[in-house]
């Protein structure tokens, strides 16, 4: 991740948390034609794309795929859409956005009402230490992992792995995870949102497999939706984990600070950013979630402060797949290999 030179660094100083939230208010008022516009741009090439995927059955499964990999890119887009409508962001009337969200959640294997709850849980307790388990990905502190033994440690090893976040769990989360409403299981009206959306999809599946047999649902559904998954959640890891995001004790906890300095600034091509719907400014978005995804540029072009923080690129986040454990003392995230000195 860059570091920030003193002069941005003063730069930043200047404001507090609180302050920035007071400035990013102005920012918050979608406007219903732009956000109707975002939504058009990003539906019809997935119906369109879906249609000459159909077609290209009959050429080659070949191009079929690659033209799932497009499909994939615009399900992704449709995610974070859904994302903006659970942050009631998208339109000013909450009854819209919410059954725009119930809808495209149908698309992206994600009960609306279930996803919306947990989501804002992550929003509110993210960088507490005292409340980690709803909407994260488990991180233990160097301290929790010294105390835990051989079999724990290799629990953890084995859930930290890239093969398990990023080959096993995007299918696992979407196809399996995603069916039942997790962490709300006592409550009828999650049970609701995802039953409902589960047997949504099982109509929408057996129309396809009516009208197209196998192929349709092997080449084009499968493999988009587990490329936008998996497109998904590394978005997801790498705005929250890399070396010096925050955590602290409850105690401690603040969260607005937590908010902007445990959530990075994902710089992407501007093909990829449009893709992701501006998902990668996540440091602004997690300190004012209410602003619309189409206004997060804006926001930095207003404040270069802001432009500046916790900037990551795609070749510096790579790294980041190899840290595991929050060390309290250094206010770091550490490798296996780094932490080893504190835990052996």
């Amino acid at each position: 991740m860059s570091i920030p030179n003193s002069t941005e660094q003063a730069a930043t100083a200047t404001k507090s948390a609180r302050d920035w939230v007071k400035i990013l208010a102005q920012y918050r008022d979608p406007n219903p034609w732009r956000s109707a516009f975002e939504l058009a741009v990003t539906v019809v090439p997935f119906v369109l794309l879906w249609g000459l995927a159909w077609w290209a059955l009959s050429v080659s499964y070949w191009l079929t795929l690659a033209i799932s990999v497009l499909i994939a890119a615009f399900l992704l887009r449709l995610f974070t859409i859904q994302h903006d409508c659970g942050h009631g962001s998208f339109f000013a009337n909450r009854h819209v956005s919410d059954w725009v969200g119930r809808i495209i959640g149908v698309l992206t294997l994600t009960p609306y009402d279930v996803w919306r709850r947990t989501h804002s849980i992550h929003h509110s307790t993210h960088g507490n230490l005292g409340k980690r388990g709803m909407g994260d990905i488990h991180t233990m502190t160097v301290a929790e992992y010294r105390a835990e033994g051989r079999w724990g440690r290799l629990m953890y090893r084995l859930y930290r792995h890239p093969v398990t976040l990023f080959a096993i769990g995007p299918g696992y989360l979407f196809f399996f995870q995603n069916r039942l409403p997790y962490g709300l299981m006592n409550q009828s009206r999650y049970w609701i949102s995802a039953m409902g959306t589960n047997l949504t999809i099982v109509a929408a599946l057996a129309v396809i497999w009516y009208f197209g047999g196998l192929m349709p649902l092997l080449l084009i559904f499968l493999p988009a939706t587990l490329i936008a998954a998996t497109a998904g959640l590394w978005l997801f890891y790498v705005q929250h984990q890399f070396e010096t995001t925050q955590w602290e004790s409850e105690e401690e906890w603040q969260l607005h600070d937590a908010a902007l300095h445990g959530s990075s600034h994902y710089v992407l091509p501007p093909v990829l950013q449009w893709l992701s719907a501006n998902i990668g400014i996540h440091h602004v978005h997690h300190l004012y979630s209410r602003i619309p995804f189409y206004r997060l540029p804006q926001v930095l072009r207003d404040h270069a402060e802001l432009a500046e923080g916790n900037r990551m690129t795609i070749r510096e986040s790579l790294a980041n797949a190899r840290l595991h454990l929050w060390d309290e003392d250094s206010k770091r995230l550490l490798s296996f290999a780094q932490a080893r000195p504190l835990y052996s």
